[in-house]
């Protein structure tokens, strides 16, 4: 057990929407400085028509959203202080924007052999020529994700 477990229960729980639109089952959530989800998303590319509708860039939006109507000097689109749960290595798109939302932390379950750009194919985030580089955080209820996202394909084989 360790101490995101709880959340990424969280984050697997929005994975299954997806799957209710027939999209693969990622889900994210992101945490402020204290703990507390400020965002949650579900993969959304299918039921949106839209490349871009990834789990991580829909929490990214709606964290930066919740931020618009806290107190505080900081842009609102910096999600300093800020942790991301999700439920897959993020792909290179989320990877970078996640670096952008200077995120100070991501956790993440399953490995993407495929598309993974935090470990497995590529590791944006631990790049030494980026200016800012969260913590990375990977594994957490692995087993757990990985299952979903091989019942998925499996079903549609």
């Amino acid at each position: 057990m360790t101490v995101w477990d709880d959340a990424m229960r969280e984050a697997l729980a929005e994975a299954t929407k997806a799957v209710t639109w027939g999209d693969v089952p990622v889900g994210a959530v992101v945490l402020d400085e204290i703990g507390d989800i400020i965002s949650r998303a579900a993969n959304q590319r299918v039921r949106d028509d839209d490349p871009l509708a990834h789990a991580e860039m829909l929490a990214l939006q709606r964290a930066a959203d919740a931020r618009r109507s806290a107190p505080g000097p900081a842009p609102i689109w910096r999600l300093d202080g800020c942790t991301m749960v999700v439920t897959l290595e993020p792909c290179a798109m989320c990877a970078g924007a996640i670096a952008q939302a200077r995120l100070s932390r991501l956790v993440f379950g399953a490995f993407d052999d495929k598309a993974g750009a935090v470990a497995s194919i590529f590791d944006v985030l631990r790049d030494p020529r980026l200016p800012h580089r969260p913590e990375v955080v990977s594994g957490v209820l692995a087993d757990e994700s990985a299952a979903m996202l091989r019942a998925f394909f499996e079903d549609r084989r």
